[in-house]
Protein backbone atom coordinates (compact mmCIF):
# COMPACT_ATOMS: atom_id res chain seq x y z
CA UNK A 1 0.00 0.00 0.00
CA UNK A 2 1.26 3.25 -0.63
CA UNK A 3 2.45 5.57 2.39
CA UNK A 4 -0.79 8.03 2.73
CA UNK A 5 -1.49 10.79 5.13
CA UNK A 6 -4.02 10.11 7.64
CA UNK A 7 -6.38 12.51 6.07
CA UNK A 8 -6.24 11.04 2.50
CA UNK A 9 -6.71 7.34 4.14
CA UNK A 10 -9.33 8.02 7.20
CA UNK A 11 -11.46 10.93 6.12
CA UNK A 12 -12.23 13.59 3.40
CA UNK A 13 -13.02 17.42 4.28
CA UNK A 14 -14.87 18.19 0.72
CA UNK A 15 -18.68 16.94 0.24
CA UNK A 16 -7.90 7.59 -9.47
CA UNK A 17 3.12 -3.71 -34.27
CA UNK A 18 1.53 -6.71 -33.35
CA UNK A 19 -0.04 -8.79 -29.80
CA UNK A 20 2.01 -12.23 -29.20
CA UNK A 21 -0.56 -14.85 -27.92
CA UNK A 22 1.92 -17.56 -26.59
CA UNK A 23 -1.26 -19.13 -24.58
CA UNK A 24 -4.64 -18.66 -23.42
CA UNK A 25 -3.69 -17.05 -20.25
CA UNK A 26 -1.39 -14.26 -21.15
CA UNK A 27 -0.33 -12.15 -23.77
CA UNK A 28 3.02 -10.38 -24.04
CA UNK A 29 4.40 -8.26 -26.35
CA UNK A 30 7.99 -7.80 -27.44
CA UNK A 31 10.13 -5.39 -29.24
CA UNK A 32 12.55 -6.84 -31.17
CA UNK A 33 16.02 -6.13 -33.17
CA UNK A 34 18.39 -8.59 -35.04
CA UNK A 35 21.24 -9.17 -32.26
CA UNK A 36 21.49 -12.16 -30.00
CA UNK A 37 22.40 -11.66 -26.41
CA UNK A 38 25.63 -12.97 -25.72
CA UNK A 39 24.38 -15.10 -22.90
CA UNK A 40 22.33 -18.13 -23.36
CA UNK A 41 19.97 -19.84 -20.59
CA UNK A 42 17.50 -23.21 -20.08
CA UNK A 43 15.30 -24.28 -17.87
CA UNK A 44 15.16 -27.35 -15.96
CA UNK A 45 13.37 -28.88 -18.58
CA UNK A 46 15.27 -28.59 -21.64
CA UNK A 47 18.98 -27.84 -22.44
CA UNK A 48 18.64 -27.08 -25.95
CA UNK A 49 19.86 -23.39 -27.15
CA UNK A 50 18.13 -20.81 -28.06
CA UNK A 51 18.41 -17.44 -30.62
CA UNK A 52 16.09 -14.45 -30.09
CA UNK A 53 16.18 -11.03 -30.98
CA UNK A 54 15.03 -7.95 -28.91
CA UNK A 55 14.99 -4.24 -28.74
CA UNK A 56 12.89 -1.27 -27.57
CA UNK A 57 11.03 0.81 -30.00
CA UNK A 58 11.48 -1.48 -33.17
CA UNK A 59 8.19 -3.67 -34.81
CA UNK A 60 7.03 -6.21 -32.76
CA UNK A 61 7.61 -9.89 -34.30
CA UNK A 62 7.19 -13.21 -32.22
CA UNK A 63 10.06 -15.12 -30.43
CA UNK A 64 10.40 -19.14 -30.18
CA UNK A 65 9.68 -20.41 -27.59
CA UNK A 66 12.12 -22.75 -25.06
CA UNK A 67 14.55 -21.14 -22.69
CA UNK A 68 18.21 -21.78 -23.15
CA UNK A 69 20.95 -22.17 -20.21
CA UNK A 70 20.05 -20.39 -17.08
CA UNK A 71 23.24 -18.41 -15.56
CA UNK A 72 24.44 -19.79 -12.74
CA UNK A 73 26.16 -16.60 -11.35
CA UNK A 74 25.71 -13.31 -10.46
CA UNK A 75 28.30 -11.97 -13.33
CA UNK A 76 25.00 -9.63 -14.21
CA UNK A 77 27.04 -6.94 -12.44
CA UNK A 78 30.15 -7.32 -14.55
CA UNK A 79 27.78 -6.77 -17.69
CA UNK A 80 26.78 -3.85 -20.07
CA UNK A 81 22.85 -2.61 -18.07
CA UNK A 82 21.53 -3.38 -21.80
CA UNK A 83 22.72 -6.81 -21.48
CA UNK A 84 20.90 -6.85 -18.01
CA UNK A 85 17.57 -8.54 -18.08
CA UNK A 86 15.45 -6.39 -15.10
CA UNK A 87 11.85 -8.01 -14.68
CA UNK A 88 9.72 -4.98 -13.14
CA UNK A 89 6.75 -6.26 -11.54
CA UNK A 90 4.02 -3.82 -10.44
CA UNK A 91 5.27 -2.02 -13.19
CA UNK A 92 1.90 0.08 -13.92
CA UNK A 93 2.02 1.55 -9.77
CA UNK A 94 2.57 4.66 -8.83
CA UNK A 95 6.19 4.06 -8.51
CA UNK A 96 6.47 1.51 -10.61
CA UNK A 97 5.93 3.70 -13.55
CA UNK A 98 8.72 5.69 -12.56
CA UNK A 99 11.01 2.48 -11.95
CA UNK A 100 10.56 1.43 -15.20
CA UNK A 101 11.31 5.15 -16.97
CA UNK A 102 14.88 5.39 -15.20
CA UNK A 103 15.45 1.69 -15.52
CA UNK A 104 15.27 2.37 -19.27
CA UNK A 105 16.94 5.78 -18.99
CA UNK A 106 19.92 4.13 -17.47
CA UNK A 107 20.03 1.28 -20.97
CA UNK A 108 18.90 -1.68 -18.95
CA UNK A 109 16.64 -4.12 -20.60
CA UNK A 110 13.59 -3.59 -18.98
CA UNK A 111 10.42 -6.80 -18.75
CA UNK A 112 7.29 -4.94 -17.54
CA UNK A 113 4.57 -7.41 -16.17
CA UNK A 114 1.88 -5.59 -15.87
CA UNK A 115 -2.59 -7.21 -15.75
CA UNK A 116 -4.46 -7.04 -18.68
CA UNK A 117 -6.66 -4.45 -17.30
CA UNK A 118 -4.34 -2.43 -14.67
CA UNK A 119 -4.21 1.13 -12.86
CA UNK A 120 -6.71 2.07 -10.31
CA UNK A 121 -10.04 -0.35 -10.54
CA UNK A 122 -8.74 -1.57 -13.95
CA UNK A 123 -9.22 1.41 -15.66
CA UNK A 124 -6.63 1.34 -17.81
CA UNK A 125 -6.73 -1.16 -20.85
CA UNK A 126 -3.43 -2.89 -23.11
CA UNK A 127 -3.24 -0.18 -25.64
CA UNK A 128 -3.12 2.34 -22.11
CA UNK A 129 -0.22 -0.15 -20.59
CA UNK A 130 1.48 -0.60 -23.73
CA UNK A 131 1.67 3.53 -23.96
CA UNK A 132 2.65 3.91 -20.38
CA UNK A 133 5.36 1.48 -20.47
CA UNK A 134 6.75 2.57 -24.26
CA UNK A 135 10.65 1.54 -24.04
CA UNK A 136 9.67 -2.08 -21.78
CA UNK A 137 8.99 -4.94 -22.99
CA UNK A 138 5.69 -5.76 -21.55
CA UNK A 139 4.42 -8.68 -20.32
CA UNK A 140 0.62 -8.99 -19.80
CA UNK A 141 0.10 -12.00 -16.69
CA UNK A 142 -0.53 -12.57 -13.32
CA UNK A 143 1.48 -12.02 -10.33
CA UNK A 144 -0.89 -13.56 -8.06
CA UNK A 145 -1.00 -17.02 -10.41
CA UNK A 146 2.72 -18.77 -10.15
CA UNK A 147 2.33 -20.95 -12.54
CA UNK A 148 0.79 -18.03 -14.93
CA UNK A 149 3.73 -16.12 -14.12
CA UNK A 150 6.07 -18.95 -14.62
CA UNK A 151 5.10 -19.61 -18.07
CA UNK A 152 4.92 -16.07 -18.44
CA UNK A 153 8.73 -16.12 -18.39
CA UNK A 154 9.38 -19.10 -19.81
CA UNK A 155 7.76 -17.36 -23.04
CA UNK A 156 10.02 -14.56 -23.17
CA UNK A 157 12.50 -16.70 -24.44
CA UNK A 158 15.66 -15.53 -21.92
CA UNK A 159 16.66 -15.39 -18.64
CA UNK A 160 16.25 -13.10 -15.83
CA UNK A 161 19.00 -11.21 -14.27
CA UNK A 162 17.27 -8.83 -11.40
CA UNK A 163 13.43 -8.68 -10.06
CA UNK A 164 12.72 -5.41 -8.84
CA UNK A 165 9.05 -5.86 -7.13
CA UNK A 166 6.95 -2.40 -7.01
CA UNK A 167 4.39 -4.35 -5.72
CA UNK A 168 1.49 -3.29 -3.41
CA UNK A 169 -2.20 -3.73 -1.91
CA UNK A 170 -4.58 -1.53 -3.56
CA UNK A 171 -6.09 -0.61 0.14
CA UNK A 172 -4.19 -2.09 2.87
CA UNK A 173 -6.95 -4.33 3.80
CA UNK A 174 -6.33 -7.85 5.44
CA UNK A 175 -6.92 -9.90 2.65
CA UNK A 176 -5.31 -7.65 -0.13
CA UNK A 177 -2.10 -7.56 1.81
CA UNK A 178 -1.79 -11.01 2.02
CA UNK A 179 -2.36 -11.31 -1.50
CA UNK A 180 -0.53 -8.99 -3.06
CA UNK A 181 2.44 -7.63 -0.13
CA UNK A 182 3.28 -11.18 0.49
CA UNK A 183 1.78 -13.91 -2.04
CA UNK A 184 2.38 -12.02 -4.96
CA UNK A 185 5.67 -10.79 -4.39
CA UNK A 186 6.76 -14.08 -3.86
CA UNK A 187 5.65 -15.57 -6.53
CA UNK A 188 7.55 -12.76 -8.47
CA UNK A 189 10.85 -14.23 -6.32
CA UNK A 190 10.03 -17.73 -6.88
CA UNK A 191 9.80 -17.02 -10.75
CA UNK A 192 12.27 -14.88 -10.88
CA UNK A 193 14.84 -16.94 -9.50
CA UNK A 194 13.30 -19.90 -11.65
CA UNK A 195 14.26 -18.11 -14.53
CA UNK A 196 18.06 -17.24 -13.27
CA UNK A 197 17.11 -13.87 -11.03
CA UNK A 198 20.47 -13.26 -8.76
CA UNK A 199 19.53 -10.22 -7.14
CA UNK A 200 15.87 -8.43 -5.68
CA UNK A 201 15.09 -5.41 -5.00
CA UNK A 202 11.88 -5.08 -2.89
CA UNK A 203 9.65 -1.82 -2.32
CA UNK A 204 8.37 -2.00 0.92
CA UNK A 205 7.97 0.61 3.48
CA UNK A 206 9.22 2.36 6.30
CA UNK A 207 6.76 2.09 8.29
CA UNK A 208 7.50 -1.78 8.97
CA UNK A 209 9.45 -1.07 11.34
CA UNK A 210 6.24 -0.61 13.83
CA UNK A 211 4.36 -3.40 12.21
CA UNK A 212 0.97 -2.37 13.62
CA UNK A 213 -1.52 -3.72 10.36
CA UNK A 214 -1.75 -6.19 8.53
CA UNK A 215 0.02 -5.14 5.13
CA UNK A 216 2.96 -4.61 7.41
CA UNK A 217 2.90 -8.20 8.73
CA UNK A 218 2.49 -9.17 5.05
CA UNK A 219 5.67 -7.02 4.19
CA UNK A 220 7.58 -8.29 6.87
CA UNK A 221 7.03 -11.74 6.15
CA UNK A 222 8.46 -11.55 2.52
CA UNK A 223 11.22 -9.47 4.32
CA UNK A 224 12.31 -12.41 6.25
CA UNK A 225 12.18 -15.16 3.85
CA UNK A 226 14.18 -13.05 1.28
CA UNK A 227 16.66 -12.42 3.60
CA UNK A 228 16.91 -16.36 4.79
CA UNK A 229 17.02 -17.36 0.98
CA UNK A 230 19.86 -15.06 0.75
CA UNK A 231 22.15 -15.47 3.91
CA UNK A 232 21.49 -18.67 4.55
CA UNK A 233 20.41 -20.89 1.54
CA UNK A 234 21.56 -19.49 -1.84
CA UNK A 235 25.01 -17.35 -0.97
CA UNK A 236 25.09 -16.22 -4.63
CA UNK A 237 21.86 -14.85 -4.87
CA UNK A 238 21.64 -11.36 -3.20
CA UNK A 239 18.52 -8.42 -1.90
CA UNK A 240 18.14 -4.61 -1.70
CA UNK A 241 15.37 -3.97 0.48
CA UNK A 242 14.13 -0.24 -0.06
CA UNK A 243 11.76 1.27 2.48
CA UNK A 244 10.70 4.86 1.84
CA UNK A 245 8.98 7.17 4.05
CA UNK A 246 6.06 8.79 2.63
CA UNK A 247 5.21 9.71 -0.93
CA UNK A 248 4.48 13.57 -2.16
CA UNK A 249 1.03 12.02 -3.27
CA UNK A 250 0.32 11.28 0.19
CA UNK A 251 0.71 14.74 1.19
CA UNK A 252 -0.73 16.39 -1.46
CA UNK A 253 -4.94 15.20 -0.79
CA UNK A 254 -5.20 18.89 0.63
CA UNK A 255 -3.67 20.84 -1.68
CA UNK A 256 -6.65 21.39 -4.04
CA UNK A 257 -8.87 21.64 -1.05
CA UNK A 258 -7.43 24.34 0.69
CA UNK A 259 -6.85 26.13 -3.01
CA UNK A 260 -10.42 26.85 -2.70
CA UNK A 261 -10.20 28.51 0.55
CA UNK A 262 -11.50 25.31 2.77
CA UNK A 263 -9.14 25.11 5.70
CA UNK A 264 -6.10 22.40 6.13
CA UNK A 265 -7.61 19.44 8.44
CA UNK A 266 -5.17 17.96 10.53
CA UNK A 267 -5.02 15.34 13.82
CA UNK A 268 -4.40 17.19 16.99
CA UNK A 269 -1.80 20.01 17.12
CA UNK A 270 -0.63 18.84 13.90
CA UNK A 271 2.53 17.80 15.52
CA UNK A 272 1.74 14.23 16.05
CA UNK A 273 4.12 12.68 13.33
CA UNK A 274 6.50 13.67 11.30
CA UNK A 275 8.15 12.48 7.30
CA UNK A 276 10.89 13.42 5.17
CA UNK A 277 8.48 12.83 1.86
CA UNK A 278 10.33 11.54 -1.37
CA UNK A 279 9.27 12.14 -4.69
CA UNK A 280 8.43 9.23 -6.82
CA UNK A 281 11.53 10.34 -9.33
CA UNK A 282 13.97 10.70 -6.30
CA UNK A 283 12.54 7.26 -5.45
CA UNK A 284 12.48 5.69 -8.65
CA UNK A 285 16.48 6.37 -8.90
CA UNK A 286 17.57 5.02 -5.85
CA UNK A 287 15.58 1.84 -6.48
CA UNK A 288 17.68 1.98 -9.76
CA UNK A 289 21.05 2.49 -7.94
CA UNK A 290 19.73 -0.87 -6.40
CA UNK A 291 20.48 -2.82 -9.06
CA UNK A 292 24.39 -2.77 -9.27
CA UNK A 293 25.80 -1.12 -6.45
CA UNK A 294 27.47 -3.29 -4.23
CA UNK A 295 27.45 -1.10 -1.17
CA UNK A 296 23.47 -1.95 -1.35
CA UNK A 297 23.50 -5.87 -1.54
CA UNK A 298 21.98 -7.63 1.26
CA UNK A 299 21.02 -4.44 2.89
CA UNK A 300 17.83 -3.07 3.85
CA UNK A 301 17.75 0.81 3.26
CA UNK A 302 15.37 3.15 4.73
CA UNK A 303 15.13 6.18 2.52
CA UNK A 304 13.54 9.75 3.07
CA UNK A 305 13.53 12.90 0.50
CA UNK A 306 15.76 15.94 1.24
CA UNK A 307 16.01 18.35 3.67
CA UNK A 308 13.96 18.12 7.32
CA UNK A 309 11.77 16.28 8.95
CA UNK A 310 7.83 17.91 8.42
CA UNK A 311 4.59 17.57 10.19
CA UNK A 312 1.44 17.82 9.43
CA UNK A 313 1.40 21.43 10.54
CA UNK A 314 4.69 22.35 8.56
CA UNK A 315 3.23 20.89 5.47
CA UNK A 316 0.05 22.95 5.95
CA UNK A 317 2.08 26.00 6.87
CA UNK A 318 4.28 25.62 3.47
CA UNK A 319 1.12 25.11 1.40
CA UNK A 320 -0.43 28.69 3.06
CA UNK A 321 2.74 30.08 2.47
CA UNK A 322 2.99 29.07 -1.36
CA UNK A 323 -0.53 29.95 -1.80
CA UNK A 324 -0.07 33.36 -0.07
CA UNK A 325 -2.93 33.28 2.20
CA UNK A 326 -3.08 33.39 6.21
CA UNK A 327 -3.11 29.85 7.57
CA UNK A 328 -6.93 28.48 8.85
CA UNK A 329 -6.35 24.93 10.30
CA UNK A 330 -8.97 22.52 11.45
CA UNK A 331 -8.15 20.38 13.85
CA UNK A 332 -9.76 17.07 14.65
CA UNK A 333 -9.34 15.06 17.94
CA UNK A 334 -7.28 11.95 17.31
CA UNK A 335 -9.83 10.00 19.95
CA UNK A 336 -12.84 10.15 16.87
CA UNK A 337 -10.45 7.51 14.91
CA UNK A 338 -10.32 5.82 18.56
CA UNK A 339 -14.04 5.49 18.99
CA UNK A 340 -14.53 4.85 15.19
CA UNK A 341 -12.13 2.09 15.20
CA UNK A 342 -13.68 0.57 18.62
CA UNK A 343 -16.78 0.51 17.33
CA UNK A 344 -15.86 -1.61 14.37
CA UNK A 345 -13.53 -3.79 16.12
CA UNK A 346 -16.48 -4.45 18.75
CA UNK A 347 -19.08 -4.94 15.70
CA UNK A 348 -16.10 -7.09 13.50
CA UNK A 349 -16.52 -9.75 16.45
CA UNK A 350 -20.44 -10.15 15.15
CA UNK A 351 -20.33 -10.00 11.31
CA UNK A 352 -16.49 -10.37 10.40
CA UNK A 353 -16.71 -9.26 7.40
CA UNK A 354 -16.21 -5.80 9.35
CA UNK A 355 -13.12 -6.61 10.00
CA UNK A 356 -11.81 -4.82 6.77
CA UNK A 357 -13.67 -1.41 7.56
CA UNK A 358 -11.82 -1.60 10.82
CA UNK A 359 -8.07 -2.34 9.43
CA UNK A 360 -9.21 0.79 7.15
CA UNK A 361 -9.69 3.00 10.50
CA UNK A 362 -6.31 1.66 11.77
CA UNK A 363 -4.69 2.58 8.92
CA UNK A 364 -5.47 6.08 9.03
CA UNK A 365 -4.95 6.18 12.82
CA UNK A 366 -1.70 4.63 11.94
CA UNK A 367 -0.52 7.84 9.53
CA UNK A 368 -2.03 10.36 12.52
CA UNK A 369 0.06 9.46 15.00
CA UNK A 370 3.29 7.50 13.53
CA UNK A 371 6.48 9.02 12.16
CA UNK A 372 8.06 8.21 8.89
CA UNK A 373 11.15 8.20 10.56
CA UNK A 374 13.73 5.71 11.63
CA UNK A 375 12.39 4.24 14.64
CA UNK A 376 15.57 4.66 17.17
CA UNK A 377 15.79 0.49 18.72
CA UNK A 378 17.56 2.39 21.64
CA UNK A 379 15.19 5.63 22.38
CA UNK A 380 12.17 4.08 21.34
CA UNK A 381 11.44 7.35 19.52
CA UNK A 382 11.34 8.53 15.79
CA UNK A 383 14.85 10.31 14.90
CA UNK A 384 15.05 12.62 11.70
CA UNK A 385 18.79 12.42 12.24
CA UNK A 386 18.89 8.99 11.68
CA UNK A 387 16.61 9.05 8.52
CA UNK A 388 18.50 8.93 5.40
CA UNK A 389 18.20 11.75 2.63
CA UNK A 390 18.39 11.22 -0.89
CA UNK A 391 17.07 12.85 -4.10
CA UNK A 392 16.49 16.63 -5.00
CA UNK A 393 12.69 17.26 -5.08
CA UNK A 394 10.95 18.71 -2.36
CA UNK A 395 7.44 18.74 -1.19
CA UNK A 396 7.65 22.68 -1.67
CA UNK A 397 8.31 22.02 -5.13
CA UNK A 398 5.79 19.55 -5.90
CA UNK A 399 2.53 21.85 -3.59
CA UNK A 400 3.99 24.37 -6.60
CA UNK A 401 3.27 22.06 -9.20
CA UNK A 402 -0.28 20.90 -7.85
CA UNK A 403 -1.83 24.24 -7.49
CA UNK A 404 -0.77 24.99 -11.26
CA UNK A 405 -1.44 22.04 -12.42
CA UNK A 406 -3.69 19.37 -10.73
CA UNK A 407 -2.89 16.59 -8.98
CA UNK A 408 -3.68 14.51 -12.56
CA UNK A 409 -1.54 11.15 -12.39
CA UNK A 410 -1.26 11.54 -8.44
CA UNK A 411 -4.07 9.69 -7.89
CA UNK A 412 -4.24 7.62 -4.80
CA UNK A 413 -5.04 3.64 -4.74
CA UNK A 414 -8.01 2.67 -3.90
CA UNK A 415 -9.30 4.06 -0.69
CA UNK A 416 -12.28 3.69 1.15
CA UNK A 417 -13.00 6.78 3.60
Amino acid sequence: MSLCSSFNVFASYSPKPKTIFKDSKFISQFQVKSSPLASTFKTHESSASLKFKRARLEPISSLDSGISEIATSSSFRNKSPKDINVLVVGSTGYIGRFVVKEMIKRGFNVIAVAREKSGIRGKNDKEETLKQLQGANVCFSDVTELDVLEKSIENLGFGIDVVVSCLASRNGGIKDSWKIDYEATKNSLVAGKKFGAKHFVLLSAICVQKPLLEFQRAKLKFEAELMDLAEKQDSSFTYSIVRPTAFFKSLGGQVEIVKDGKPYVMFGDGKLCACKPISEQDLAAFIADCVLEENKINQVLPIGGPGKALTPLEQGEILFRILGREPKFLKVPIEIMDFVIGVLDSIAKIFPSVGEAAEFGKIGRYYAAESMLILDPETGEYSEEKTPSYGKDTLEDFFAKVIREGMAGQELGEQFF
